[in-house]
């Protein structure tokens, strides 16, 4: 297959967060396309599980105008930072506990049809309660959910957690309960 090749970009915006550059591309066809890309830093979401439970937080978004409930989560904007030391920083900040190992178990593409933003996922395990720093009015406003795994699988399941890395990370955390059952010789299956 032919690769695109890319003709110019520019820097149309530059915010705290995003900027967005105008790409043009020449297609492998010969012709030209342009397209607008969010470029973001790149984020890790953490999985806080402790003997059969997960913690989340209930927030406000202001760009769905509600309250969603969602893993843990943060920019990687700190500068050289490893993504497992942003990970416990993110997990301390928003839940209040500091894990005593982080496992990468996953990356994914947020939405890749506009945007190049990285999300790495990460298993929490060994909690140690901290004091929360939150860092920001929405999560100084947030509230800690703790829920055992089976009711937050089947809250994925039925439509009533929606945030997308949420969801990508409660399903990552139970393909990574199966294994590690398996690993420990203990076939039961994972209730979902």
């Amino acid at each position: 297959m032919t690769a695109f090749e890319e003709k110019s970009r520019s820097t149309r915006y530059r915010g705290a967060v995003i900027s967005v550059d105008e790409v043009s591309l020449r297609t492998p066809a010969g012709g030209s396309v342009s397209r607008e890309i969010v470029r973001h830093m790149g984020a890790v979401v953490v999985v806080p599980y402790d003997e059969g439970h997960v913690y989340l937080i209930r927030q406000f978004r202001a760009a769905t105008g509600g309250y969603l409930l969602e893993l843990p989560a943060g920019k990687r904007d700190v500068a050289g930072e490893p993504p497992e030391v942003t990970a416990v920083r993110e997990c301390v900040e928003e839940v209040g506990f500091e894990p005593g190992r982080v496992e990468k178990i996953h990356e994914f593409w947020n939405s890749p049809g506009f945007c190049d933003e990285l999300t790495l996922l990460f298993v929490a395990e060994k909690l140690q309660a901290r004091a929360r720093d939150p860092q920001g009015a929405e999560e100084q406003d947030a509230e800690i959910v703790r829920l055992a795994t089976d009711q937050a699988f089947s809250m994925v399941a039925g439509g009533e957690i929606v945030d997308a890395k949420t969801i990508i990370g409660l399903y990552g955390l139970e393909r990574w309960l199966r294994r590690s059952a398996r690993a420990s010789g203990n076939d039961e299956p994972v209730h979902v």
